[in-house]
């Protein structure tokens, strides 16, 4: 260390007091008594729950009160912290090793020094430099004193509408507290989904609940502008114009955008900015300054998956482990390094969860990687408890695997009851490096109220498992686009599958997918004369299960078969995704 001080009563001077700042000051008066302590945070809070704000906005969290994790009372004294709200840190000087400090009430500037010094400043709101975005009414959020004004004005203006811009974390979560005030909610999302980590033909079934509870939902159209005028009623509102020229009036607007790192310290004094614009730092969270160490939204961090890639993640969850590794390097401890992120997330909005984790299809995309030579998934539509006890929801899970090895590379959820732990599992399979096999032999808790004795996750396992052992080739809807946009033949007017749908005639009935020919599992043995020998068989059903077992047959009998992929129901969640896109 630099010197006796550093070494035995170290100066730790930590910007930012909220998930990574505030979890560095308590890891580190848990290893260190003797350590001077000090957080510096511009706003008027510390340790409060920012992923809470929203349920503040809707009125599920009553106070705001309540949304404080740990009180300065109990880092005063509980921790001995020294914590000081209102101070913006307003300039670093690595060389005598020292911030200034403004005091936002008083406006008095000092300096401060540090041994070490820990930044954790979180990511800032987008705000595109567009007509309008700072009108009264247009809002972001990332603290409780903007969610507090969120409330404040829709009880002054008696707010009956809103748009939500973007369709993220934020932005499904805004949407769905503002629609429990009975405000009319718009939401415009520049891509042609919501939640942009995710892959698309995942998420109709959010898209019908949030349709359900009368959200207006505008894709593929980012916003452009925002124009003030006068209603009938002499009541001010905004109007909302989109890239394409439509235009929404609404009372008031939320900017869901996304984040940047906040980094403006850093780059002014001249640590090393990462490729894609966050702080650059080490396995220990040490910056290029080897007394400043910074944690949170604001860094750059190794991708677990994909060791040596860099990536931007903004959750809660990375930045406390960060915290505690950042701090234990400054102590000594150098054994405890960060492994990287794999982005496990979950989000709920209006009944629906969407939950993921690792790598996505459109990430391995990116990549290069082709679907059925590097990578394969299995997708299963299960209950999310014993079919026999009531009240089962059905879980679409999506597990994507490689196909070298059976190694784990991603996963993804959506539905109304036991989405997170099926992705939880996952994800910790995917930090033990476990490959699809394992989830077909994991062992999971099972009463007929909690799951299944075989639970979803050993089936997506048991599904993946199948495909590597050669037990079934599988086809997927948005391989093959003609499946959804009623076209099965080729140029010539021939056919170029045969599409052989399982389930039946009544299902078939009220649910039909045209072109299809109808032979139910059934019947299939007694009605081989129906299925051509010298064509290409793909077979469906509604969740995939029965359509597996006719494929078995068809298969051991000599035809060329493949077995649909999630049957009708992917169907009709991939083609309402297509349609979309378009």
């Amino acid at each position: 260390m630099a010197s006796s001080q550093a070494k035995d009563k170290p100066r730790i001077v930590i910007v930012g007091g909220v998930a990574g700042g505030a979890s560095a000051a308590a890891r580190c008066r848990r290893l260190c008594e003797s350590a001077s302590i000090t957080i510096l945070e511009r706003g008027p809070y510390i340790s409060f729950a920012n992923c809470g704000l929203p349920y503040y906005v809707g009125n599920v969290i009553k106070t705001k009160e309540d949304l404080l994790v740990a009180s300065i009372g109990l880092f005063r004294n509980r921790l001995n912290v020294d914590v000081r709200l209102h101070q913006e840190v307003t300039k670093i000087d690595r060389e005598n090793k020292t911030v200034v400090v403004t005091d936002l009430e008083t406006k008095r500037s000092y300096q401060e020094k540090y041994d070490y010094l820990v930044l954790a400043p979180g990511a800032e709101p987008i705000r595109p430099k567009l007509e309008g975005i700072n009108l009264e009414g247009v809002y972001s959020i990332r603290d409780i004193p903007d969610a507090s004004h969120i409330k404040e004005w829709i009880s002054k203006n008696d707010a009956k509408s809103v748009v939500v811009v973007g369709g993220g974390f934020i932005g499904l979560e805004m949407a769905e507290n503002l629609s429990l005030l009975n405000l009319k909610v718009h939401v415009v999302e520049a891509l042609p989904q919501l939640m942009p980590a995710m892959d698309p033909e995942m998420l109709p079934p959010l898209y019908r609940k949030m349709t359900e509870h009368g959200v207006d939902i505008i894709f593929h159209d980012g916003l452009k502008g925002i124009k003030k005028e006068e209603s009938n009623t002499g009541k001010s509102n905004l109007r909302v114009i989109t890239a394409s020229g439509k235009s929404v009036v609404a009372d008031m607007v939320i900017l869901g955008i996304g984040v940047r790192p906040d980094t403006h310290l850093a780059k002014e004094c001249g640590l090393q900015i990462g490729s894609l614009g966050g702080i650059a730092v080490d396995e220990h969270m040490k910056t290029s300054d080897d007394s400043i160490y910074a944690v949170g939204d604001a860094v750059e961090v190794e991708d677990f998956l994909f060791p040596g890639e860099k990536t931007l993640l903004a959750l809660a969850g990375p930045a406390n482990r960060q915290a505690r590794i950042a701090v234990e390097s400054i102590l000594g401890r150098k054994d405890h390094t960060f492994r990287g992120v794999q982005g496990t997330f979950v989000c709920g909005a209006f009944g629906v969860a969407v939950a993921a984790t690792g790598a996505s299809e459109k990430k391995l995309q990116k990549r290069g990687w082709k679907q059925g030579r590097e990578y394969e998934t299995a997708v299963i539509h299960a209950g999310s408890h014993a079919g026999y006890y009531p009240n089962s929801k059905t879980v679409h899970l999506k597990l994507i695997f490689e196909l070298k090895n059976g190694k784990i590379l991603g996963a993804q959820a959506v539905g109304e009851e036991g989405i997170d732990k099926r992705i939880d599992c996952i994800a910790m399979a995917i930090q033990a490096g476990m490959t699809v096999m394992d989830l077909e032999e994991a062992e999971l808790c099972y009463a007929p109220q909690f799951g299944s004795a075989k639970d979803p996750v050993n089936l997506a396992g048991m599904v993946a498992s199948n495909i590597l052992r050669g037990d079934v080739q599988q086809a997927h809807w948005l391989e093959h686009e003609e499946w959804l946009n009623d076209a099965v033949t080729n140029k010539e007017g021939e056919e170029k599958h045969i599409l052989i749908d399982v389930r039946n005639p009544e299902e078939v009935e009220a649910e039909p997918v045209p072109h299809a020919q109808n032979i139910p599992l059934r019947d299939i043995r007694s009605q081989l004369e129906k299925v051509p020998k010298e064509k290409e068989i793909a077979v469906f059903c509604r969740s995939g299960q029965r359509s597996y077992l006719a494929s078995r047959i068809l298969s051991q009998l000599g035809y060329r078969v493949k077995n649909v992929s999630g049957g009708f129901l992917s169907y009709r969640d991939a083609k309402a995704s297509s349609e979309i896109s378009r």
